[in-house]
Formats: structure tokens, sequence, C-alpha cells
């Protein structure tokens, strides 16, 4: 089976470039996380390593995880791989420079807050639609508050709307928006990385995001118990799952 992950290094080795390979939604199922987890753990201890580019393939940067993964039968063993990449990549030595087009939703937005700079396509859209289906966004309702503070955050993950990339913008979801945003991920990283002593950089990296990986960790363990002992106990969730697999309108029982 292809990998849904292409990897290589740039910059002289410096630059370690991932990018998201199964178009067009590139969706983030077992495959994915497993791929995108071998190479943060590959190159974690890469001494010269100054940063990583992740990008996507295809019009879109991720339509989200996949449903049927999130089904009660296969859930816990998901959330588990998700939220471990999840911890490595906010834990990572060293910058993640995430370049995002067209649609970036639920699980795909997730993966992008994990990053450190989103740049963003002008033509953006980005939500956590969970919700919408009768779930949370787990890994969501962490990060997303530590990056556009808990106001912002809870209006994105109550509603399940989508936002403009000029929205993201102005909440700080995006660092930059650019016509070509690997591009422009690309030259932040040989601007502004590439000149630096790549050991400084690994503990300025640590000093500011130590504290951040520490509280992401264990609210991705609390949001996980939440999910899989008390979510997915309810009629709601697994009916609004099956729904959306049938393409048909969900018959709540608000219980």
């Amino acid at each position: 089976m292809t990998s849904p992950l292409k990897v290589w290094l740039e910059e002289g080795g410096q630059l370690l470039r991932l990018r998201l390979d199964r178009p067009k939604a590139n969706i983030v199922d077992a495959a994915m996380i497993a791929a995108l987890d071998g190479a943060f753990t590959k190159y974690a201890d890469q001494q010269d390593l100054h940063g990583v580019v992740l990008d996507a393939e295809g019009p879109h940067f991720s339509f989200g995880a996949s449903v049927e993964e999130h089904m009660p039968d296969q859930c816990a063993d998901m959330l588990a791989a998700l939220h471990s990449l999840l911890k490595k990549m906010v834990a990572f030595p060293v910058p993640i420079l995430v370049a995002v087009q067209g649609q970036c939703l639920g699980g795909g937005l997730e993966v992008a807050m994990a990053g450190n700079l989103i740049f963003a396509a002008p033509d953006c859209l980005f939500a956590q639609p969970e919700i919408r289906i009768g779930v949370f966004a787990p890994a969501a309702s962490v990060l997303m508050p530590e990056r556009i503070g808990r106001p912002q955050a809870e209006d994105l993950l109550f509603s399940g709307r989508s936002i403009t990339a000029e929205e993201s913008r102005l909440m700080g979801l995006a660092n930059e928006l650019a016509e070509d945003p690997t591009a422009a991920a690309v030259a932040y990283y040989q601007s502004n990385l590439a000149p630096l002593s790549a050991a400084s950089l690994r503990h300025a990296v640590r000093a500011a995001r130590e504290d951040l990986a520490t509280r992401v960790a264990a609210g991705l363990d609390r949001v996980e118990r939440l999910y899989l002992d008390d979510l997915m106990t309810t009629a709601d969730a697994p009916e609004g799952l099956q729904a959306f697999i049938e393409k048909r309108a969900a018959n709540w029982k608000d219980r």
C-alpha cells in the first residue's frame, strides 16, 4: 500500500518536509496517523534539524479524521493513536511550520494546531464540525483554547461553524496568509530558522513549549476519557455518526 505521507529532507538535511498525500481529502485515518507519528519519531533526535514544513497534496489540506474510525468499536484505538501523535508534535524539539490550503477540518485542523506556525491560503476554510454529527472534538477542545483563547475557541467548538482564512488570521489561528502557503513557510524557515544554532533553537522551543506540552498531554488524557466513557454511552453520539455515514438526517433523542 502506498504511504499516505511523503517524507524528505531539504536545505542540506536541516529541513524536514512532510506532505499529506491522499488527495483530495487527505483523511487523517489510522494509516496517516501512523505515518506522521513514525516521521516525527524518526527525526526528533536529529541534532542539526532546524525545522519542519508540513503541507498537503491536492486542493485541500484535510477533511479531517475518518468518521468510520470514530464508531464505538474503533474509536478507542483511533483516539489513542491520534492523541499520541499530537503530544509528540506539541513537544517536538524544533518548529513545525504548517502550510494549509482549501478546507482544513476536524482532525486535520487538530494536526495543524499541534504545530507552531500556520501559513494559510486566502481561500482556506477552517472548522471543527464534529458537534454537528453528535460528537465533540477531543483534541481541539484542548488545543484550540491554547491557541486562540477560550471564548473564540468555544464559539467554534460549540457551533461547528466554518471560518475564513482572514477570520482565522484575526483570531490568531493562522499566522500569515499567502497565495502559496508552502512557499511562505519555506521562506520563513530560510530567513528566520536556517541561520540559527540548532542547539540554541531546541532550547528556545523547549522554553516556550514545555509548559504547554504538559498541559496538552494532561488535557488530551482527560478529554479522551470523557469521549470514550461518557459521550459514547449516549444514544445520540453513535446515531449522529451513523447518520453521517448513511448520508441522512440524525434522529436526536437528546440523551
